[in-house]
């Protein structure tokens, strides 16, 4: 959710509208985010004329197009103006704090001068305290968001401490902040330099140039901490504010001891090289900072994550990274940060032929599941995965294997719990993250813990897996993206390798999380000799994968002619039990997020305790019938349906006998595999049927609205 976007030329010279055209590339990147809103904020000419000195500042409610219209309708910009130094940044909202309004928009400024501006993503818990003490203190609000309050403090600080240097600024600014915040800042006093900050929001900082790389790693620098215990800081405040003491944050410090950590943290800095990211007396360089990396991947591969709390600070061309204090948890093998190379290409994030990125990514995946058994499922008939192999011996002794996820993550865990359990003959808990975190769920050391979550970055999901940590239990992230915080955060893990999805409803993550699900379940149960046949099955039936999807996907006409006959209807029930109970709640979901259509997931064997009630020849409904275990049981579910004038849409394997299915309007046959795999089969139609009935109503299927691909607030 939100998208930020900074970028910083040193000795690259660059046109203004190179330095624009960079800048809202950038934000078009991330628009499959989720957003309502967008801007930059640049330098603008040095001879006075604007309004707002040396720093432009362009927002507008609405898509990046309309921010894109909206700066070259500027008829007073240079556009050939050459700044071999700059930094511009960016962002797109969705809102949280206050309506889609071109002034609730970021960039946020300290002032009409816009001396301090700041892009942020996530939410500031603490922002109404904050805000009340700034009131008094003669600062005038225009925006309703929570990260005006970050550009104001800024401004404060800066002028009551005018010797700090802008990344003590940020440093002490993100001491008062409680909540999520990814921040990126931009300054008019310090003009050249770029600082970014994070906690519980993804930031990455790309590397670009055409020297080498002189080091792949990136030492931290610590700084002295400027918290301090509540009752030392009732004191300072009361010794300067008396009318602010009993708000919880740290916003007066004593001066004498602000000054003395400034020293000592200068001194401690200054006795350290700064580390200059090329081997050259002469060097170029060019900084990105995104919230994504599909931001920066056509500029440079080079790449490094930052962790919580870590500050990113860029003076005179040169990258260093601070911490305001050494915490209890950082280890050693933490003390530097290493530059990533990315892995993904352009081409990976870019339309091609198809109509949307939804639909490009419902069709590729014949190819993604064969990227996520690749080097996995091997000809030999073995199945390995690489990141958990040095635990697999303590995961075979746990007491119970715990999977916490949220939306469609949550949907691929019941999508594999009955294999799971079946091959590890383990108990499996599912649960979803936010229930997970408001009960207060017992954890214990013998626990195993999976955190599924696309992104890695999910708010809920992140915050169980920081739950479980301290607990003792074993953390496995599933994610599928590298560099994540729940990747860095877990023990071990499993990445899917579906590819980049920029779509915000889920597809290709979804079959390729419960493949990699299924691959755990087949690790845990290669030594046990009762299960020689089952694996084998399984294993062959992934193999033919591929070509199964492919035949499936041959039914989207199919599909599109019985979504035009559905898509007017304000109601449809998805109906299945057994392992295509998951594929209910996932084509629901999925018809909800995208069509805005009512749509419920309901697991057949309850019918009788209450759906049934609303069976009648009007209701629109779909069911799910494959030969299974269940099979005659979903049969029976049919005929009760049938029974009440229902005349329901049938999404059955070939296997099943056409009597079976006499009368029925549509039809859809898909190939006949395994039962545990037959779930990623039988979604893919309700993927499509979706995608049709939204497109039928004229809906943005890439986004849809009030949702973000990348949830990272609780």
């Amino acid at each position: 959710m939100c998208g930020i976007f900074a970028y910083l030329n040193f000795l690259a010279p660059k046109k203004r509208s190179e330095v624009i055209d960079i800048l809202l590339q950038g934000l078009q990147r991330m628009e499959y985010r989720g957003y309502d809103s967008a801007g930059i904020a640049i330098d603008s000419s040095n001879d006075g004329s604007k309004p707002h000195g040396d720093v432009m500042l362009i927002r507008k409610a609405g898509k990046v197009n309309v921010l894109i219209d909206e700066v070259h309708g500027q008829k007073d910009i240079d556009m050939e103006m050459v700044y071999n130094i700059h930094v511009g940044i960016a962002h797109t909202r969705w809102a949280t704090h206050g309506s889609p309004r071109d002034v609730n928009s970021h960039p946020q400024r300290s002032n009409s001068k816009n001396e301090f501006l700041v892009v942020h993503n996530g939410i500031i818990t603490n922002y109404r305290e904050i805000k009340e003490y700034l009131l008094k203190k003669g600062h005038v609000f225009e925006s309703e968001t929570d990260t005006e309050v970050i550009a104001k403090l800024t401004q404060h600080i800066s002028d009551r401490y005018p010797e700090f240097s802008f990344r003590q600024l940020v440093e002490t600014v993100i001491q008062q902040l409680e909540g999520a915040f990814a921040l990126a800042f931009k300054s008019s006093r310090f003009p050249g330099q770029l600082v970014a900050s994070r906690r519980g929001s993804p930031l990455l900082v790309g590397i670009k140039s055409s020297n080498r790389l002189s080091t792949d790693r990136f030492p931290i620098s610590y700084s002295k901490a400027h918290r301090f215990a509540s009752s030392q800081a009732t004191h300072l405040r009361s010794k300067l504010d008396a009318s602010f003491v009993g708000t919880p944050t740290v916003l007066d410090l004593s001066t004498s001891i602000i000054q003395n950590e400034v020293k000592s943290a200068d001194d401690r800095h200054s006795s350290m090289s700064s580390v200059r990211p090329f081997d050259s007396n002469d060097w170029e360089v060019e900084y990105f900072v995104a919230s994504d990396a599909a931001a920066i991947i056509e500029h440079t591969k080079q790449v490094l994550y930052l962790e919580d709390d870590d500050v990113a600070f860029v003076e005179d061309g040169a990258l260093t990274i601070h911490r305001i204090k050494r915490g209890s948890n950082d280890k050693e093998t933490a003390q530097t940060r290493e530059v990533h190379s990315l892995t993904m290409e352009l081409q990976q994030i870019m339309r091609g032929d198809f109509k949307t990125f939804m639909q490009k990514e419902i069709f590729e995946q014949p190819d993604s599941v064969v990227n996520t058994m690749r080097g996995r499922v091997l000809p030999s008939g073995q199945v390995v995965l690489g990141g958990i192999k040095d635990y697999v011996n303590d995961i075979r002794r746990c007491r119970r294997l715990i999977m916490v996820a949220c939306g469609t993550s949550y949907n691929s865990a019941i999508a594999c719990r009955q294999i799971m359990e079946e091959l590890t003959e383990l108990p499996v808990v599912l649960e979803l993250a936010s229930d997970f975190l408001d009960r207060q769920t017992p954890i214990f050391r013998d626990d195993v813990c999976f955190f599924i979550s696309q992104s890695g970055e999910t708010a809920d999901t992140l915050m169980a897996l920081r739950y479980c940590k301290p607990r003792g239990a074993l953390l496995i992230g599933v994610t599928n993206t590298v560099g994540s915080s729940i990747c860095r955060e877990s023990h071990c893990g499993i990445h899917i390798n579906a590819g980049p999805e920029i779509g915000v409803a889920s597809t290709k993550a979804y079959t390729s999380q419960i493949l990699s699900l299924i691959m755990f379940a087949l690790v845990l149960s290669e030594d046990r000799i009762s299960m020689v046949d089952r694996r084998r099955e399984i294993i062959d039936a992934l193999n033919k994968l591929p070509e199964l999807i492919r035949a499936v996907l041959k039914l989207d006409s199919e599909v599109l002619q019985i979504a035009k006959e559905i898509y007017k209807e304000k109601s449809l029930l998805i109906m299945g039990r057994g392992f295509n109970f998951a594929t209910c709640l996932e084509g629901a979901l999925k018809i909800k997020e995208l069509s805005y259509m009512h749509c419920e997931g309901i697991m057949s064997g309850e019918l009788k305790h209450g759906p049934l009630a609303m069976v009648d020849e009007n209701l629109r409904i779909v069911m799910i019938i494959c030969k299974d275990h269940v099979y005659k049981k979903s049969l029976n579910a049919l005929q009760q349906v049938c029974a009440r004038g229902g005349a329901p849409i049938i999404i059955a394997d070939e296997s099943v006998a056409k009597d079976d299915l006499a009368d029925m309007p549509h039809v859809l046959r898909i190939p006949r595999t395994v039962d545990c795999v037959q779930n990623i089969l039988t979604v893919i139609p309700l993927q499509l049927l979706s995608y049709h009935i939204a497109e039928l109503n004229g809906q943005n299927v890439d986004r849809p609205r009030n949702l973000a691909k990348s949830v990272t607030v609780e």
